[in-house]
C-alpha cells in the first residue's frame, strides 16, 4: 500500500486534470442547469470589542473600538461616544493591551452601564500622550469611528487614567469645545517625566483652568497615591473652581495610584457624563454652570458595634447551594471572623446589623443576612457588584 501510494505521488499533476476533465459531467443541451448561489450574507453583526487600524502620516497604529451589543449599523441612531486615553503600562504597538484595565474593564463587567461606543487608542512604549503627534493620532483614531460608526458629536466625551490623564488634560485644554464632559482619573498637568514643569505652579493650572472654561470635569485621585501626587487633582479642582468652571473631585480615602478601578465602577459617573451635551457650536446652547463640589470618599463604611449576643448568633457554618462547606463564622473577643474551605480567615465589620463588610478587603463587597420570622439567621449572602452567592447556615442535628 506505501509503494502504491508513493507511486500516486509521482504521477504529474497534470495528469490528475486531464482525467478530471474527462469523468466531469457535462450538463445536456437544453437541461435545467442548478447555478450555485452564494450564502446570503449573515444578519448578525460584530459587536463589543473590535481591532481596529489606523494610517497616519505613513505610520499604522493599531487600537480597539467598543460597540454595544444593541449597536446597529443600519438604524443610523446616534451613539454617544468616548475617546479613552490608557496610562503608561499599557503602551505598545499590539493594539489591545489598553483594554485590560480602567474603562474597557470595568464595560467587561458591567455593559449595562455604559451604553456608548468607546474608542481606545494605544500609545507606542517609547512615546507619550502628551506628544502632539500622539494627540493628533488619538484625535484622528476618534474622528474615525465616530464618522464610521455615527456617534453623537454633540455627546462626545473624554476620560484618560494616569498617563492618558495628562494627555487628556491637554486635549481638553486645545479642544475644550469638543467635550460634553470630562474625566481625568490619578492624573494632573505636572508631567512626572517633565519634573521643570513645577516651576510654573502658580500660573500653569490658571491656564489650563482659562482654557477649559465650563466644560463639565470629574476628577478622582486616591489619597495615597505614591506617583502621581493626590496635589495635582487639588492644583487643578482649585484653579477651575477659581475661574468659575463645572468641576468634581473625589479624593479615595487610602487608595494609591489605583483608584481608576473605583472611580469607573461608579454607577453614578457613565449617568454623569450623558447629564452633558456640547452643542455644535460654542454658544449656540445653554453653558454649564458654575460648580464646584470635592469630596472624600472612605474607602468602607464607618462601622458599628453589636452586642455579644447578636455577634453570637452569627457563628456557625455555612454551606453553598450543594451543600458543601463554604465559611464558618467565629467570635473572637468583640470582633467576628470568617474562615473559609481554604483556611483563609478575614474580619467581618456591621454596616449595619444586617449588612457586613470586609474592612480589610474589598470595598464593593457585602455579606448580608437572611432571617427567619422569628429572627433567627438562616443564612448569609455574598454579593458585590457582579454576583450574588448564597451560603445557608447547617444546623447541626440533635444528638441521640
Amino acid at each position: 500500500m506505501v509503494r502504491f501510494t508513493r507511486l500516486l505521488a509521482l504521477i504529474p499533476s497534470a495528469v490528475w486534470v486531464i482525467a478530471a476533465l474527462i469523468v466531469a459531467p457535462v450538463p445536456l443541451s437544453g437541461a435545467a442547469q442548478t447555478t450555485a448561489k452564494p450564502p446570503a450574507a449573515s444578519s448578525t453583526q460584530e459587536t463589543g470589542f473590535l481591532n481596529r487600524k489606523l494610517e497616519l502620516h505613513g505610520a499604522t497604529y493599531r487600537f480597539q473600538v467598543y460597540l454595544p451589543e444593541e449597536w446597529r449599523r443600519d438604524d443610523h441612531k446616534q451613539w454617544p461616544i468616548i475617546l479613552f486615553l490608557h496610562g503608561r503600562g499599557e503602551r505598545g504597538t499590539e493594539g489591545m493591551w489598553q483594554t485590560q484595565i480602567g474603562l474597557p474593564q470595568e464595560v467587561r463587567d458591567h455593559p449595562e452601564r455604559w451604553p456608548f461606543i468607546i474608542v481606545m487608542p494605544q500609545c507606542p512604549q517609547a512615546s507619550y500622550w502628551t506628544d502632539p503627534e500622539m494627540e493628533n493620532m488619538a484625535m484622528a483614531a476618534l474622528d474615525q469611528e465616530a464618522n464610521e460608526f455615527h456617534a453623537d458629536a454633540e455627546r462626545t466625551y473624554l476620560a484618560g487614567l494616569s498617563l492618558g490623564g495628562y494627555g487628556a488634560w491637554e486635549l481638553a485644554r486645545s479642544r475644550p469645545h469638543r467635550w460634553a464632559a470630562i474625566t481625568i482619573i490619578s492624573s494632573g498637568v505636572f508631567w512626572t517625566y517633565a519634573p521643570e514643569r513645577w516651576a510654573q505652579v502658580t500660573t500653569l493650572p490658571a491656564e489650563y483652568a482659562r482654557a477649559v472654561g465650563r466644560t463639565p470635569i470629574w476628577l478622582f485621585h486616591g489619597t495615597d497615591d505614591n506617583v502621581v501626587a493626590p496635589r495635582e487633582s487639588e492644583l487643578m479642582f482649585d484653579a477651575v473652581k477659581a475661574n468659575g468652571g463645572h468641576i468634581r473631585l473625589w479624593m479615595y480615602q487610602g487608595l494609591r495610584h489605583d483608584s481608576w478601578t473605583r472611580a469607573f465602577n461608579e454607577p453614578e459617573l457613565p449617568r454623569w457624563l450623558l447629564s452633558h451635551h456640547a452643542p455644535l457650536k460654542p454658544g449656540a446652547g445653554p453653558e454649564p454652570t458654575s460648580f464646584s463640589e470635592r469630596l472624600v470618599v472612605p474607602l468602607h463604611p464607618p462601622a458599628i458595634k453589636l452586642a455579644t449576643a447578636q455577634l453570637d448568633s452569627f457563628v456557625g457554618e455555612y454551606r453553598d447551594i450543594n451543600g458543601h462547606p463554604a465559611v464558618t463564622v467565629f467570635r473572637q473577643g468583640e470582633q467576628l471572623f470568617e474562615k473559609n474551605h481554604l483556611g483563609e480567615i478575614d474580619e467581618l465589620a456591621a454596616e449595619s446589623p444586617s449588612v457586613f463588610f470586609y474592612p480589610n478587603g474589598a470595598t464593593v463587597i457585602r455579606i448580608l443576612v437572611e432571617r427567619d420570622p422569628q429572627g433567627r439567621i438562616t443564612a448569609l449572602v455574598y454579593h458585590d457588584d457582579r454576583h450574588e452567592e448564597r451560603w445557608e447556615k447547617h444546623v447541626q442535628s440533635a444528638a441521640r
